[in-house]
């Protein structure tokens, strides 16, 4: 199986034998930005996937806060290109979870842990967290996460 930064070089090409500038466009520079962070530090690494996705979800939400200010500003025609741009990248990132899906983790997740024998208070937030952010894993956002654990943990 490829890894979505192979996924992506080759998309490059359909992009362009296509003839679709957006996409194309938006792709290469996605592929540029993790080129970047790969050639950046000390030594050059080679990002796994789950690094990619999370380079994606940036990369994404950079361009809807470009789009809302844009819209804010009355170009609606930037915004909407922003938009269009961002909707090419998610198309490449996991479908995300709903909140049942997540409470339903993290109640399996509680339950294992219980059957173990733990003891689970708000002390022990983390140790609930560390498995279902494994699971999550930039499907769902964060905090909602920690709240939803907070809420099973009270």
């Amino acid at each position: 199986m490829a890894t979505l930064k192979e996924k992506l070089q080759a998309d490059v090409v359909t992009h362009m034998k296509a003839g679709n500038k957006t996409a194309l466009t938006t792709v290469r520079n996605v592929l540029g930005e993790i080129s970047t962070k790969e050639k950046s530090g000390k030594t050059p690494v080679e990002l796994d996937d789950a690094q990619t996705t999370a380079v994606l979800q940036k990369e994404a939400a950079k361009r809807r806060d470009t789009a809302r200010i844009y819209a804010d500003a009355g170009q609606a025609d930037r915004a909407a290109a922003e938009i269009a741009e961002a909707e090419v990248i998610e198309a490449y990132l996991p479908k995300p979870l709903t909140e049942a899906e997540v409470e339903a983790i993290v109640d399996d997740v509680v339950a294992g842990l219980k059957a173990d024998g733990a003891e689970l208070s708000m002390r022990q937030m983390g140790v609930v967290m560390k498995p279902v952010t494994a699971q999550v894993a930039g499907r769902f956002d964060g905090k909602a996460v920690s709240e939803i654990v907070r809420k099973r943990l009270a």
